[in-house]
């Protein structure tokens, strides 16, 4: 059975499509790839059917990730299929909570940071749009900061389900 996980932003064109490049190749790098779905979209809509922005395209291309994505809004339907969905804020965070269905949902939307073991306090992944380029390559470094303990959470999930 694949494990889903969902990386949710507001515009699902700058830290969402990220997240999703940067932890699908972790996946991929340890072996998981046939068992864990990756995915991400906005909390809202402005954007569906948008690349990625440019910037955020630039900065993974640039350290090796795929920068192809296309921009879509989060539906509270996915629940259902999704195993993990993975704010990049809290904002972002309370309105996926909110948009939860069951008590069991709302329990499956986590901060990415909170898997980033030196993450201090804030556990927010500032939105670099309105900035330069600096923006996004900090971003993505909490991205990557953040994946090697998110991928330890899914593998232990991932394996829990096959014992």
């Amino acid at each position: 059975m694949t494990y889903r996980v969902c990386f949710v932003c507001t515009g699902n064109i700058c830290r969402s499509p990220m997240a999703e490049s940067v932890f699908r190749a972790h996946v991929r790098e340890a072996g998981l790839g046939g068992l864990v779905e990756v995915d991400s979209a906005g909390t809202g809509g402005w954007h569906e059917g948008d690349d990625a922005d440019p910037r955020t395209v630039s900065v993974l291309e640039n350290s090796g990730y795929d920068g192809t994505h296309t921009a879509r809004q989060f539906q509270p339907s996915w629940f259902a299929r999704l195993d993990l969905v993975i704010a990049l804020d809290a904002g972002h965070l309370k309105a996926l909570r909110r948009l939860a269905p069951t008590s069991q949902d709302a329990e499956k939307v986590q901060l990415l940071r909170s898997y980033d073991p030196a993450a201090d306090g804030d556990l927010d992944v500032p939105d670099p749009y309105y900035g330069g380029m600096d923006g996004f390559e900090e971003c993505l470094e909490m991205v990557e900061a953040a994946s090697e303990g998110l991928l330890a959470a899914v593998r232990e999930d991932v394996e829990g389900r096959a014992a």
